[in-house]
């Protein structure tokens, strides 16, 4: 089911020579290189979209969080969150990912810590987006 988005803000970035090039958003406050993994047979040298991806899945999750805390009134203060994106093989032959996402709410009882971050999932732009494609797992850890 396709959901109707009201465009707050557009992101542009621009990709030169794929996985082992450049990537530059158009306002220049992105500009890295990309490689791939050495995992991947790659230099590692610079970063990759995988990482990237992690970057801004972890950023939006955060906020997505602090949007149900402040609803429930509940406390964030010292809350990490941290998202693991894997690349691999799938069973028909192509490429896919796999997202794990791993937050710390220090202070939070554990069931009230694992209703927040479902919730947050619920809500997040990056869980909404993937929701049904890609393999997420919610993890709170002490």
């Amino acid at each position: 089911m396709s959901v109707s988005v009201d465009v707050l803000y557009t992101a542009v970035a621009t990709a030169e020579n794929g996985r082992d090039g450049r990537v530059a958003s158009d306002d220049g406050r992105l500009d890295v290189v990309v490689n791939p993994p050495k995992e991947l047979g790659g230099s590692g040298a610079g970063t990759n979209p995988e990482q990237l991806f992690a970057a801004g899945y972890a950023a939006c999750f955060q906020s997505a969080l602090g949007v149900v805390a402040r609803r429930e009134g509940a406390d964030l203060s010292g809350s990490l969150v941290t998202a693991s994106v894997g690349l691999g093989k799938t069973d028909d032959g192509g490429y896919g990912l796999s997202v794990a996402v791993s937050v710390r709410i220090p202070g939070v009882d554990q069931a009230v810590a694992t209703a927040l971050v479902e919730k947050a999932h619920q809500v997040c732009p990056y869980s909404r987006a993937v929701r049904g494609n890609v393999e997420v797992a919610l993890s709170v850890v002490g």
